[in-house]
């Protein structure tokens, strides 16, 4: 089967990607027919599945919008920043602040392919290919440094991003080297999925991702929690998406599949007695 104009011609179309099935949940239109599938088997597993992709993408908004506009923060880097979809980083920050610089980091093609063309007029954003697991790389590439400066406080992204890193590719210790490249009065953002949700249902979905070249990894709170050490959580710490700064009207519920959500920040270095 061709893919489509905005597919890049280097992606295998019979292998699907966790991006575009997020993509799928979400409501958006750049996914192949292996990630419909796959999506769809997913939630014929665990219905709850899309409700908590929703549920992410809101907790993204609120998190980024509360940086904004309360943090005063004015640089964004969105590490695993996905397909582009209703309620962009971007969107949500140049509401607020038109000058604020946002830089989009992934290692799906085609999520920085269609990131890259919806940029193509919005110099204060950009979106480069980029490994997590490579991060001095991508602190380093001159698109990001040209509009991330490190020397000043940076929210640092990683919404639904941590749970595609085996513990093999030592996640910790790429966020230990972030910290350090991270200036005083820096935020990380970050959401996780949990395993508490029914075994059966969080063993058959996770053997579906394994279809995927970044088949997914399930941790306690706990070992959520390990992963923002060295930061200050801000109010109210690590919990559900749900209950993380709910918007008024909000309908405040925890279901199987929600994962963890909590935003840390980076405190000046203390100063000996």
């Amino acid at each position: 089967m061709p893919l489509p104009d905005w597919a890049p011609d280097d992606i295998d179309p019979e292998i699907p990607s966790s991006a575009r099935v997020y993509d799928y949940i979400l409501g958006g239109v750049h996914h192949l027919d292996s990630d419909r599938r796959l999506a769809q088997q997913i939630t014929a597993l665990a219905p709850d599945v899309p409700r908590s992709g929703r549920a992410n993408r809101a907790f993204l908004r609120r998190a980024v919008t509360h940086l904004v506009t309360e943090a005063g923060i004015t640089q964004f880097l969105d590490l695993g920043s996905g397909i582009p979809t209703v309620g962009n980083v971007h969107e949500v920050v140049h509401t607020h602040n038109p000058d604020a610089h946002v830089v989009y980091v992934d290692i799906d093609p085609v999520a920085i392919a269609m990131s890259r063309r919806m940029l193509a007029d919005t110099p204060a954003a950009t979106a480069v290919r980029g490994d997590f697991s490579a991060i001095d790389a991508v602190l380093a590439d001159p698109e990001v440094t040209a509009l991330i400066d490190f020397d000043r406080p940076v929210a640092v992204l990683a919404v639904a991003l941590l749970h595609f890193m085996p513990d093999a590719v030592h996640p910790a210790d790429t966020l230990a080297r972030l910290r350090a490249a991270m200036a005083p009065g820096s935020y990380l953002v970050l959401s996780h999925a949990g395993n508490e949700g029914p075994p059966e249902q969080m063993s058959a979905t996770l053997e579906l991702y394994r279809r995927t070249p970044t088949p997914m990894v399930l941790r306690s709170r706990a070992e959520i929690a390990a992963l923002l050490d060295g930061f200050d959580l801000v109010d109210p710490g690590l919990v559900y998406l749900s209950q993380w700064r709910p918007d008024p009207g909000d309908v405040v519920e925890v279901r199987a599949f929600d994962g963890y959500a909590g935003i840390g920040h980076l405190p000046a270095a203390s100063t000996p007695q």
